[in-house]
């Protein structure tokens, strides 16, 4: 969720001086552009994982403190909910067998995990969104002890004038529900994956990245159930947008934008991107420190740019840009944040390997592919890749409206496989992993498919079925075989 913050009431003052500040961080970030005062490392990736916790009869487990003190790992953090807990991983770099080896460290991370994780009576779980979850626990109570989470409830529902977060979700069931607070934001378990590239580089891999966020969605979707309910093949989608809604029904209707964005418009550069947060939204945590980023340039310095990146962590884009210092460096990455977590490791490392081939291979096509896409189709992409998942019609420039599984199949797989090349990765492992995305095409199964099978299978009361289902999941989820050869009802 992003950087931690203290307890603290929020003024006009303090919003003022922090807009200043911010735009002061905008200056600075744009000098350092100019001045190519960043990182030249080669490109490397990153993950984060969040996860449920639950307990033997699959049903979730109010105890991250507990458990995080149990795993004792400051690669381990809290996450929205007591229910939650996320792991970021060490960055690597893109090459040879460093996929495979990434996937080994994140096995072995969640293995010591769970063990410990279950002294305090809890297991880990890989979901998108954890289908036991009831409306009853996530209230506002549910949220973690973090200041940062109770400030940001606080500043959300104020900007909202007090009124309720209204939750609407039409799919192959409906959801209508209010809540009193951002809790129910905390069903939405994702993995991030992180790109770490050249200012000069930055803009063609997030419209790359933009550009592909409807197909990522459709095929690893893993969240098609919320309090009960069967909706979207990645309910997460419109959860996470409604959960977080700062705007009430009247700003919506004036077409003022959602805190969850996909954007507007391709990039030319990672700036763009910084002063559409400035110019578009209000602050949520208007937290200054007290260094002066443009001070600090004249000094030959990096500037923590803090509060530019504060704010930037209070705008919820499915491919978020990622000023940091590593080793007194500054640089860049894209943080794409469209995908749930799981089934599996293999799955997501599988996703993961799809994503970092397939942006490789756009990026690098000397006429940019989004230019022969309108923005609108891609976020129309998106929509539909997580309402149907694996059934899902997409467009795409130069072969037109297509099922999703024939374009990967036909189009996308090749390209992923180029650019993993491009990268340098290992061909064995490679074609390990994009075999993982093509079998599940042609099998027509991923999480969502698996798990909504496996229900209407088992039959019966809707809870106990969901019940029974996470703990068959949860079995197989630690063998680490790919989704697509789980059976179905066992």
């Amino acid at each position: 969720m992003g950087r931690d913050v203290s307890a603290i009431t929020v003024s006009t003052q303090d919003r003022r001086r922090y807009r200043e500040k911010v735009q002061r961080c905008l200056e600075a970030f744009a000098a350092m552009l100019r001045e190519s005062r960043f990182a030249t490392d080669p490109p490397s990736m990153g993950m984060e994982i969040e996860l449920n916790l639950v307990d033997e009869a699959g049903r979730p487990v109010m105890r991250n403190a507990a458990v995080l003190e149990a795993i004792s790992d400051e690669q381990w953090a809290t996450e929205l909910a007591q229910c939650n807990i996320e792991v970021n991983l060490p960055p690597y770099p893109l090459a040879a067998k460093s996929l495979g080896a990434l996937e080994q460290t994140v096995r072995d991370a969640l293995n010591d995990a769970d063990a410990r994780a279950r002294q305090e009576g809890a297991r880990l779980m890989l979901v998108g969104i954890l289908p036991t979850l009831r409306e009853a626990d996530l209230t506002e109570s549910a949220l973690s002890a973090n200041p940062r989470y109770r400030l940001l409830n606080e500043q959300i529902l104020t900007a909202r004038g007090g009124e309720a977060m209204h939750l609407d979700i039409d799919g192959t069931e409906r959801l209508r529900t209010h809540a009193d607070s951002i809790s129910p934001e905390a069903a939405c378990t994702s993995v991030q994956y992180h790109l770490q590239v050249s200012p000069e580089d930055f803009a063609a891999y997030w419209n790359a990245s933009q550009m592909i966020a409807g197909v990522q969605a459709a095929l690893a979707a893993n969240s098609p159930f919320l309090f009960g309910r069967e909706l979207w093949a990645e309910t997460r989608i419109p959860l996470f947008e409604q959960a977080t809604d700062t705007r009430a029904k009247e700003l919506r209707e004036q077409g003022v934008r959602p805190r969850v964005w996909f954007g507007e418009r391709w990039i030319d550069s990672v700036l763009d991107l910084f002063e559409e947060n400035s110019r578009y939204f209000s602050p949520l945590l208007p937290v200054c420190e007290d260094d002066e980023p443009l001070e600090q340039l004249a000094r030959g310095e990096a500037p923590g740019l803090d509060e530019l990146t504060l704010h930037n962590g209070t705008i919820y884009r499915w491919n978020r840009p990622v000023y940091d210092i590593a080793q007194g460096r500054p640089h860049l990455r894209v943080e794409n944040r469209v995908l749930p977590a799981g089934p599996t490791v293999a799955d997501t490392m599988a996703n993961g390997a799809f994503y970092y081939g397939l942006v490789r291979a756009l990026a690098d096509e000397e006429r940019p592919p989004w230019n022969r896409m309108s923005f609108h189709a891609a976020a129309t992409n998106l929509r539909r890749g997580a309402r149907y998942g694996l059934d899902a019609m997409l467009a795409w420039p130069g072969v037109g409206e297509v099922t999703v599984t024939d374009l990967v199949l036909k189009w996308l797989l090749p390209q992923a496989a180029i650019g993993l090349d491009r990268w340098g990765v290992d061909g064995v492992v490679r074609d390990r992993l994009l075999g993982i995305i093509e079998q599940r095409c042609l099998a027509r199964r991923n999480g969502a498919t698996w798990q909504a099978m496996t229900v209407h299978a088992i039959g019966g009361d809707r809870p106990e079925a969901l019940r029974l289902m996470v703990q068959r999941y949860i079995e197989h989820m630690h063998t680490n075989a790919p989704v697509h050869t789980w059976p179905i009802g066992s």
